[in-house]
């Protein structure tokens, strides 16, 4: 497994909040529900995203959004149009003086708006607890990012605007699937971009030394591995691995490793009911009390904690 695959193995949509956006301008709705994660398919004409801090982006049919929370952000037809709508957290949806228009813009199954035939569509579908998408994922992307509909095609921006107002058995999981397929494509697509600002394990992917040195790594955690170790399986000394892999990767082998162990032991801890003792065998840890003293050295809290806090996230 390299780390990308490691990377996109994460997203996990359980019960995600999907949405069809129909809406005819002026428009403006301002997205404050502080949800960790958030993918916006443009299907017909063109919107903005305009984050807080930054500038506004301009987005056609086609393209593709990620944003990233839990900062708030803007969706309008112009950055000068005033939001009339916001979004809290839960979904909730008011106008800015607090006044709800849940019925006002319900437009059937998972359908909502302005009119049922506006001018813009939108497809919305939202990671609304931490726990879906992992902490190594956040961290590796920008508060937004954009994928251009002419540098990639997918069928699943089609499939999922067939999909997303249907009222079917089962059709919750199918959604949630959909929108796991089409984030992890657009994630792929937008570290494939040669002009990405590519974090520094992705970059290293491609060298011969160190590509299959993080390999190696994210296919067992659980190994006890040291340098001097990784450095016979891929054919290099010691110091050759340990400095080629600091200048790559912005960090020695063993901190990278480290690094690896407790996000992908939170990830456990908040996705699974595996007990502390079986979370630490799998990413490395001799023992529960180990795996404690260093994650709560990363994290500032305990995995009992981190645990907790994840359950009523």
């Amino acid at each position: 497994m390299d780390a990308l695959t490691d990377l996109l193995d994460g997203p996990r949509a359980h019960g995600a909040f999907m949405i069809r956006s129909a809406l005819n301008p002026p428009w403006s709705m301002r997205i404050q529900d502080e949800a960790p994660l958030t993918l916006v398919a443009v299907v017909r004409d063109e919107a903005w995203v305009i984050p807080d801090e930054g500038a506004p982006v301009h987005v056609r049919p086609g393209d593709l959004v990620i944003c990233r929370g839990p900062d708030p952000y803007v969706v309008a037809d112009d950055p000068s149009t005033e939001p009339q709508i916001v979004i809290h957290p839960g979904q909730r949806c008011t106008t800015p003086d607090g006044t709800s228009l849940s019925e006002a813009m319900d437009l059937g199954v998972r359908a909502w708006g302005t009119d049922p035939d506006g001018r813009a569509v939108m497809l919305v579908g939202t990671y609304e607890t931490r726990g879906a998408v992992t902490r190594r994922l956040l961290a590796a992307l920008p508060p937004l990012a954009v994928v251009r509909g002419d540098t990639w095609r997918s069928p699943l921006v089609g499939l999922l605007d067939e999909e997303i107002v249907k009222d079917e058995p089962g059709q919750e999981v199918v959604l949630d699937r959909l929108l796991d397929l089409l984030l992890i494509q657009t994630l792929r697509a937008w570290f494939s971009r040669p002009e990405a600002e590519q974090p520094g394990w992705y970059r290293a992917h491609g060298d011969p030394v160190v590509g299959p040195a993080l390999r190696l790594l994210h296919d067992d955690l659980a190994h006890p591995w040291t340098v001097a170790d990784l450095a016979a399986k891929v054919g290099a000394s010691r110091a050759a691995l340990a400095q080629r892999f600091g200048r790559l990767v912005g960090e020695p082998p063993m901190a990278y490793l480290t690094g690896v162990r407790l996000a992908q032991a939170a990830d456990l801890l908040r996705e699974s009911d595996a007990t502390l003792d079986a979370v630490a065998r799998r990413v490395g840890y001799g023992t529960a009390f180990a795996l404690s003293t260093a994650f709560k050295r990363e994290h500032g809290m305990s995995p009992q904690e981190y645990r907790s806090g994840a359950a009523t996230a």
